[in-house]
């Protein structure tokens, strides 16, 4: 009787990869950064109540909601702002005398509409404008009699409009700086896509994502939207075991400013082979097989594997000429056309290799040990299929959040290198691809 080499426990197994870049587009269509000045930007806008420095006094509302569109008619990326507004307006003529005031103070009501335009960019986060007003428009023209002529008001009110025109477009530049603000949205999805997800039911196999820096292109205007191109510069963790904790810190997270954005990916797929599941797979393939030659024969009736000092061992029930187990020990490679785990250098354990040079030599030869090595071989193609099913999943408009939208492609597999744990054969494969996570506006 051979002595059977126990197997063994090993140590959880963590692998970090090389850095991978998952492109971040966020898209905010302007008439969500319409809605938000809106809602920002209300009532009274401007205000001048001293009417002794220049004889005049205004106040200026907003009378309607605001328009955003896109400035095309303009050389670079602008945005327009119109600005309905409502003014009231004192103006007085005369002068003082020896004490006497012979001032004359007229009141107007006008309306009419402020047209700016806005230069962004991003900066720490937030969409920054650099807004100018390009033109202003009343709807009427009252007029009043100064000095014994009829003169329209609009005619002494426009020139005071340098007075109140650093205080409205300071008002847009503040409501898009206050209403633009990224960082909580795309730490949000960011967060979500770090929490460890499972990619394989039946073995405890976790996808990590370790975010390292988070880059960022200026935005840019397209159509109706502002684009920003963000990219996360990342690890992808395979974790095997218990559910990993999320590795995201907010705090530690600083956004680049980048020309261009890498958007490829290098992720990695394990191919989970229980030895449970594997010594049913071999099993079937010695169904029906003989070993040997002559009247001297054996069949195997059932195979059993497990793991030993970075080895795996198969154990052989035989019948035949000889009746028991047998142990062979080898390492397991991995054939990338044929998608199987196989057997190159299969040699019997040392105890059974002795027993059997005693009592069995035919079956100790190198011929009959080839053949049950041919047999010791299985596909994953089905771990892969699952494996690729599952990442897909993910990146087939995935939706961690509202608004978030992860999608992406696969493309070829690449094998790396095969792992023993104490219950599995994990095949290591790395998938290039790329994974675009979309921010589409902003709650």
């Amino acid at each position: 009787m051979t002595l059977k080499p126990e197997p063994e426990t090993t140590k959880p197994l963590v692998l970090e990869h090389v850095p991978s870049f998952i492109n971040v587009p966020v898209n905010v269509k302007l008439k969500d950064i319409e809605n938000q000045i809106n809602t920002l930007l209300k009532g009274l806008i401007y205000e001048d109540k001293t009417i002794e420095d220049d004889n005049i006094e205004i106040k200026v509302w907003k009378q309607a909601p605001i328009t955003i569109l896109n400035d095309r008619g303009s050389a670079s990326e602008r945005i327009k702002t119109i600005l309905p507004l409502k003014a009231i307006i004192k103006y007085r003529i005369g002068t003082q005398t020896m004490g006497v005031n012979l001032y004359k103070t007229s009141e107007f009501n006008l309306n009419g509409v402020v047209t700016l335009t806005s230069d962004i960019g991003l900066s720490n986060w937030k969409l920054k404008s650099k807004t100018h007003i390009t033109n202003l428009e009343w709807k009427e023209s009252p007029s009043m009699v100064v000095y014994g002529k009829n003169l329209p008001v609009t005619y002494l009110v426009n020139p005071a409009i340098k007075m109140f025109r650093a205080d409205i477009e300071k008002s847009i530049d503040d409501a898009i700086e206050a209403s633009m603000d990224f960082k909580p949205n795309v730490l949000e999805a960011i967060e979500k896509l770090t929490v460890p997800f499972k990619m394989n039911d039946d073995y405890e196999s976790w996808l990590r994502i370790v975010p390292i820096e988070v880059y960022s292109t200026d935005a840019q205007l397209k159509n109706d939207k502002v684009l920003l191109q963000m990219g996360m510069k990342c690890h992808m963790e395979t974790v095997i075991g218990d559910q990993p904790v999320s590795k995201f810190d907010a705090k530690s997270i600083v956004l680049k400013p980048v020309a261009k954005m890498p958007n490829h990916v290098t992720s990695n797929i394990i191919a989970v082979s229980t030895y449970q599941d594997a010594s049913k797979i071999i099993t079937k393939n010695f169904s029906g097989e003989e070993f040997g030659s002559g009247t001297k024969k054996v069949t195997v009736k059932k195979v059993d594997i497990w793991h030993k000092e970075g080895k795996m061992v198969i154990a052989l029930d035989v019948n035949g000429s000889v009746n028991g187990t047998i142990y062979l020990q080898g390492m397991p490679l991995y054939d990338g056309l044929k998608k199987e785990i196989y057997f190159n250098d299969l040699d019997y354990v040392l105890d059974t290799k002795s027993k059997l040079l005693r009592t069995a030599n035919w079956l100790a030869k190198g011929l009959i040990l080839k053949k049950i090595q041919e047999n010791c071989r299985y596909s994953i193609q089905s771990n892969l299929d699952e494996g690729k099913k599952t990442m897909l999943s993910y990146l087939s408009n995935y939706a961690p959040i509202p608004g978030v939208f992860v999608n992406g492609t696969m493309e070829d597999i690449d094998f790396q290198k095969i792992e023993l744990t104490n219950n599995a054969i994990l095949a290591f494969l790395k998938v290039k691809g790329n994974i675009s996570v979309t921010v589409d506006g902003l709650k």
